[in-house]
């Protein structure tokens, strides 16, 4: 950006696994000494929009956010792209997935085309043009490897710029949560130590800070940061672990087939991946897979499997996974239908089966919580509080495992789905400032 570009064509984005936001510092904020942050309603009104996309086969149009899984649901002929930030890393990210009618399309143009769009709705609704931004990242793209968390990264902020911002600079998604809770405080609070929790849909990312009022317009925050970690586990994992639970066994994951060999896993796997489900649909893996009949005893079972692929699916069982997570974390019980594989089909799904399923993941998270604290040379017992934010902190069982995990601290809940864009918001403010 140029030394005369205004701070007003910068904004904040958080690209989430699930959902994602936009926002900025309102131009009169200074009066008040607060940051007064506004979040763009992206859509219907609504301040955060699901990341997804959908490349329509029967007009070549292509959509997001509910309006594409709108289209998805409504049964249109064409395909949803979700969770694409969990390609950022991968393999898949340099290789294209096929649309329809022979034709293809590269995973980076996809997460461009979504990138663009946010930036686009933005600029119509604040009147302005878009320059630069701070992006949210999480403190891993990918756990225990330098090299491709470094590669992911590169990808997004090519990403970043092909789809029209100039300049890109990142804040670890954590950092500006801890930033949005410090902006809550009132001038009279004295300084605490805040272990952030940012559990979302791709990763859960943890960081200590000294939070304090005073130092909530101070714009170089590095002492006050005193440790960064995070795992590659949060809601999207959740969801797999239900799916593979609940769902896939009734299409034959875990069955026996002649001799009692079991029947390849590789398919539930990547069935149950929101960012897999699509290479599922590839005809020469339908091809093989319907030859596999003779290695199921359950017939059955190959033929709700083959039912799922054969009408692409995937993406529904993913979506009645996620929602009997969360219909069984609040209320206590779901029944999942699956009427859509075959007529009259329906699971209960219990929080007792919900808890079982979920343990293994809220441990590897709250062990990544108290290795955070560690990392900042503190006792558990030294941090004042938990502030919670991200999607998958309605999770009750997870929330209050990791306040369990921290007993003297006070748990304090942000908004699951704003606190974060809104520090970055604070960031983007602050780093683009002097360029006025």
């Amino acid at each position: 950006m140029s030394a005369g570009t205004s701070q007003n064509s910068s904004c904040a984005i958080d690209f989430g696994t699930s959902n994602s936001a936009v926002a900025r510092v309102a131009a009169n904020s200074n009066g008040t000494g607060r940051s007064r942050v506004e979040v763009a309603p992206l859509e219907q009104g609504a301040t955060s929009m699901p990341t997804a996309v959908f490349y329509s086969a029967e007009d070549n149009s292509r959509c997001f956010g509910r309006a594409a899984i709108a289209q998805y649901v409504d049964g249109h002929e064409g395909r949803l792209m979700r969770s694409i930030k969990s390609i950022l890393g991968s393999d898949l990210m340099d290789e294209a997935t096929e649309l329809a009618h022979g034709l293809q399309i590269r995973y980076i143009d996809v997460v461009i085309a979504y990138l663009a769009h946010l930036r686009h709705i933005a600029q119509i609704h604040w009147q302005i043009p878009i320059e630069c931004a701070v992006i949210g990242r999480p403190v891993f793209f990918v756990d225990d490897d330098s090299v491709r968390d470094a590669k992911a990264e590169r990808t997004l902020l090519k990403a970043a710029h092909a789809a029209g911002l100039s300049e890109v600079q990142f804040q670890y998604e954590p950092i500006a949560a801890a930033l949005d809770y410090e902006s809550r405080l009132s001038p009279g609070d004295g300084e605490r130590l805040v272990l952030v929790a940012d559990i979302g849909g791709g990763t859960s990312d943890f960081s200590v800070v000294r939070a304090s009022a005073a130092a909530h317009l101070a714009v170089d925050r590095r002492r006050d940061v005193l440790a960064n970690h995070g795992v590659h586990w949060a809601g999207t994992d959740f969801d797999r672990a239900v799916n593979l639970a609940k769902i896939m066994p009734i299409l034959g994951y875990n069955s026996s087939g002649p001799g009692d060999r079991r029947v390849p896993a590789k398919i539930y796997f990547d069935l149950a991946t929101w960012h897999l489900i699509n290479t599922t649909y590839a005809p020469n893996r339908i091809v093989e897979l319907r030859l596999m009949r003779t290695m199921y005893d359950d017939a059955q079972a190959h033929q709700r499997l083959m039912r799922v692929l054969t009408h692409q699916r995937g993406h529904d069982l993913a979506a009645r996974a996620e929602e009997a997570k969360i219909a069984a974390s609040e209320t206590g019980a779901a029944a999942i239908d699956l009427a859509f594989v075959e007529p009259g089909l329906q699971l209960p799904f219990a929080e007792s089966e919900l808890a079982a399923v979920l343990t293994d993941g809220v441990e590897r998270i709250v062990s990544t919580a108290r290795a955070t604290v560690r990392m900042a040379q503190l006792e558990t017992d030294r941090i004042d509080a938990v502030y919670f934010t991200g999607g998958s902190t309605g999770l009750s069982a997870l929330v209050d495992r990791l306040g369990s995990a921290f007993p003297r601290a006070h748990t304090v809940r942000g908004d699951r789905y704003s606190s974060v864009v809104s520090g970055l918001a604070i960031t983007a403010q602050r780093r683009f400032a002097s360029r006025g």
